[in-house]
This record gives structure tokens, C-alpha cells and sequence, in this order.
């Protein structure tokens, strides 16, 4: 009788800035530097330019040089002037204390030259990836001219993981081993897997917006990692609707009440606690100055919609988060962009920061929820805020990024 022992497989590490070396090396990094410009093409936001920061200055002090490499706005495939990335390289210089040389190519001999010539230190920003139309087709033969201008590939623009495009996937496999995450993918792929993986008992997902159906995958998802779900904001009413509550002219899917029942059996099977509003808010137009008051959200009467989460379900629901140790925010619980209407989505932010300075790990994503954390100053008072947008989405949802497959493989 024998047994035969097995080498223990471990897990592949994770291909970060912290394990690469980039003494005289050209890092070729993909950003995502897609900022609004107002009128007069200025920068109006440079959050995103601010998030790239960290990555491209420690890839400097290695001893580095850098070509960044980013879309801006929807160009397809089109030159157009005003969506030239041009407009922002004087603030990239601003942000990054280093001066950007701007080259008005992304791939050809120009910007071929310029990246071949570039010496230790220096900032190469090169022309919109999308004026070429072989970008979000995935074009090898283009990936394959972007990969000839650096050395080693680095992927920070986690907003685009997402996308199968020439320079957030396709472009890896000419890099071999020499790729790696920058210093905001590695943030996201932690924070995601932190909560979806191993997130700390109790887990609350707090689900809000308008629509079931744009959540269905990532509650289904979801479900069987967490202790406690809270509904918020418009989808509540087809809940309520599929229990038989009158929900008056609030929003409601009429075509997912079914869809609403099967989440809340699928709940009961993971042992998942649903929480769902019990008053609400409501008000008789759908306006700042409307007449409002606290109603039972079973008992809207017709002429009426639920706008906001009552008194009632703000103490339930802070209660709950009060409770928990891992916290996902993704979806407001009322009409926030109306003062009116802000003090549901308010009283969760307040909610998730008390639990949060109590030690629990908080993530917040997904557009509504992150831009109501914006306009009322809890981004700094969270574990994380995602700016992947509908990267963060699908990787709720389960689904492999492309942008994230490319450097693990």
C-alpha cells in the first residue's frame, strides 16, 4: 500500500507594481483619463487623473519612464479636435508635478520616435485611442503597434476592464510575463473580492435604484455571499406590488413582479434576510415643490409615488448596517438629485460611515450610488469607492473582465 503526496498548487500571484521592476524601462500604461471638459475644453473633473497619480509617479521613482495611453468621450473611430487628448495634458503635467510631452499620434512613426527616444523620467501622453476604429474592435495588428512603444504593459483603467478592446485586452499577449496591474486595478480587484469572497459576516448588500431588472444579475449573484439584502429606492415598488401592496404612481415594472418573487425565494433558499422599505416618502409630483408625507409603503394611494425612504425604514435599515462587518453600496434609496428627497440615501451614507469607523470593510459602486456619496462627503468616510462604473457592475455580476484575464494570464 503507497500514497502518493501531491505538490501543493498555490494560487498565482497577482501581477502588481510591488513585484515589477521598472528601473530604465518604458511602462506603456492604459489610464483611463475619459474626463468631462467644459466649454472652453477644460478639464472639469480630474478625479480620474487624480486616480492614476500614484501608479505613474512609482513607476518614475523605479527609475522608469512612461507612455500613457487612454480614450476620451466616443469618437468612433473618427479625428475629431475636440475629443483630442490634447485638451488635458497640461493638467496631467498639473497632477503629476512632471512635465507630459503630448503627441498628437497613437501609433505611427511619430509617436514610434518619440517612445523610442524617451529617457528615464519622462511622461509621453499619446493621441485618443479611439480615433482609430481598431481599438474597440480588438485589432490585433493595432494591439501589436500600441505594444512596440513600451516595455512592459501596465492596465489602470479598470473603468474599461470590462471592454475587449485593443488596449485593455488584446495588447497583453505581446508582454508575455512583463504585465501587471496598476495601483487603481489592484485596488478594485481587492475590494470587489473582499466583499464577494471574503467579506466578514454579517454581509449586507444594499440594492437601490430605480429598476429591478438592471440589478437581477448581481443580487442573483450575490445571494449566496451575504446575511442581509436592503431594497431601496424605485425597485421597492415592484416588490411591493408582487406581495399585493397598492403602490399608487410610484415606478414600477409591471412585466417583473414575477421576477421580484423568485429574488425574494431565492433569498429564503441562501438564508439571505430581505429588508424592504415599511413607509416611504411620497409626494404628488414628481418635483422639489410637491406635497409630501410619510405613508405605509403598502398603502400608496393613486396620484402619489414613493420617492424617498420614511423615518420608519431608515431606523430599520441603519440598524441593519449598524449590525454588519462587510457593507455593499450600490444604488441610492431615493430621488437624491432632489433635496426633497435626499434624506433616505443621506441617512444610509451616515449609516455606512458609523459602521465603517466601527471596523467594518464598506464598498461603494455603481454610478448613482458613487456620485450621491460625492455630493454629500462620505467618499472619504468608506473603505472604497469604485470608479469602474459598469466595470464595477459586471464584476458584481460574476463575470471575468477582459482587462483583468489578459494580465492573469
Amino acid at each position: 500500500m503507497f500514497c502518493v503526496i501531491l505538490p501543493r498548487l498555490n494560487p498565482p500571484i497577482m501581477r502588481t507594481l510591488q513585484n515589477t521592476s521598472f528601473e530604465n524601462k518604458t511602462a506603456l500604461i492604459r489610464v483611463d483619463f475619459n474626463v468631462p471638459l467644459n466649454e472652453n475644453n477644460e478639464v472639469s473633473d480630474s478625479s480620474r487623473i487624480e486616480a492614476a497619480k500614484p501608479t505613474i509617479l512609482h513607476i518614475l521613482e523605479q527609475g522608469g519612464s512612461v507612455v500613457l495611453m487612454s480614450h476620451l468621450g466616443r469618437p468612433k473611430g473618427q479625428v475629431k479636435p475636440e475629443l483630442s487628448l490634447g485638451h488635458i495634458s497640461s493638467e496631467v503635467s498639473n497632477i503629476l508635478g512632471v512635465e507630459v510631452n503630448f503627441i498628437d499620434e497613437t501609433i505611427g512613426q511619430k509617436a514610434k520616435d518619440a517612445c523610442g527616444q524617451i529617457s528615464q523620467g519622462e511622461v509621453i501622453l499619446l493621441e485618443n485611442l479611439r480615433f482609430h476604429a481598431e481599438e474597440e474592435a480588438g485589432d490585433q495588428a493595432f494591439a501589436k503597434q500600441l505594444a512596440e512603444l513600451g516595455d512592459i504593459y501596465v492596465n489602470d483603467a479598470f473603468g474599461t476592464a470590462h471592454r475587449a478592446h485593443a488596449s485593455t485586452a488584446i495588447i497583453a499577449q505581446f508582454f508575455e510575463q512583463n504585465k501587471c496591474f496598476g495601483f487603481l486595478m489592484e485596488k478594485e480587484i481587492t475590494a470587489t473580492k473582499k466583499v464577494l469572497e471574503e467579506g466578514e459576516a454579517p454581509v449586507t448588500a444594499i440594492m437601490g435604484g430605480s429598476k429591478v431588472s438592471t440589478k437581477i444579475t448581481i443580487i442573483e449573484n450575490i445571494l449566496p455571499k451575504i446575511d442581509h439584502l436592503i431594497v431601496g429606492g424605485g425597485m421597492t415598488y415592484t416588490f411591493i406590488k408582487a406581495l399585493g401592496g397598492s403602490v399608487g404612481n410610484s415606478i414600477c415594472e409591471e412585466d417583473k413582479l414575477d421576477l421580484a418573487l423568485s429574488i425574494l425565494d431565492k433569498a429564503k433558499a441562501n438564508n439571505v434576510q430581505v429588508h424592504l422599505p415599511v413607509d416611504v416618502i411620497i409626494a404628488d409630483d414628481f418635483s422639489v415643490e410637491a406635497n409630501t408625507r410619510v405613508c405605509d409603503v403598502n398603502e400608496i394611494p393613486a396620484g402619489w409615488e414613493g420617492l424617498d425612504a420614511g423615518p420608519a425604514t431608515i431606523e430599520q435599515f441603519s440598524q441593519v448596517i449598524a449590525d454588519s462587518k462587510t457593507i455593499l453600496w450600490n444604488g441610492p434609496v431615493g430621488v437624491f438629485e432632489m433635496s426633497t428627497f435626499a434624506k433616505g440615501t443621506i441617512a444610509i451614507g451616515e449609516a455606512v460611515d458609523t459602521a465603517t469607523q466601527a471596523g467594518a470593510f464598506s464598498l461603494v459602486g455603481g454610478g448613482d450610488s458613487v456620485a450621491a456619496v460625492k455630493q454629500f462627503g462620505f467618499d472619504q468616510k468608506v473603505s472604497y469607492v469604485s470608479t469602474g462604473g459598469g466595470a464595477m457592475l459586471e464584476s458584481l455580476e460574476g463575470k471575468t473582465l477582459p482587462g483583468i484575464a489578459a494580465i492573469l494570464s
